[in-house]
């Protein structure tokens, strides 16, 4: 009778999606993207899809393969109020994991929260 192949069902640690590494892509796109841009309202919509799809790209790059990413972003106008954000999900901890990043300047504010999720 001939043994059953062997395959590994979780990804090795090298593979695994690194919650510190995703921190620094955010940080690096935020940074770039907002950096002395103003407040306004008809802006944020595009601004928020555009980082949002920059953020995901770059995260795809990295070659964690078989992840799929979540990329939520956030932007407000800067008024000295707080803000609250929350969320919930149903994942595996041992590989499923998520980074966030707040980015402020004189004018707005912005947190975004990237969810990586290994398909099995």
């Amino acid at each position: 009778m001939a043994e059953a192949a062997q395959f590994a069902v979780e990804p090795d640690y090298k593979a695994k999606f690194k919650p510190s590494r995703a921190k620094e892509i955010i940080a690096a796109v935020l940074k770039t993207r907002l950096t002395g841009a103003v407040y306004h309202a008809d802006n944020t919509s595009s601004w928020a899809r555009e980082i949002a799809d920059e953020i995901k790209q770059k995260l795809k790059d990295e070659g964690w393969n078989r992840y799929k990413f979540a990329v939520q972003v956030f932007i407000g106008e800067q008024r000295g109020e707080g803000v609250r954000l929350a969320c919930r999900g149903f994942w595996d901890a041992k590989t499923d994991s998520y980074a966030h990043e707040v980015f402020q300047n004189e004018s707005l504010f912005c947190v975004v929260a990237a969810f990586g999720v290994y398909l099995y």
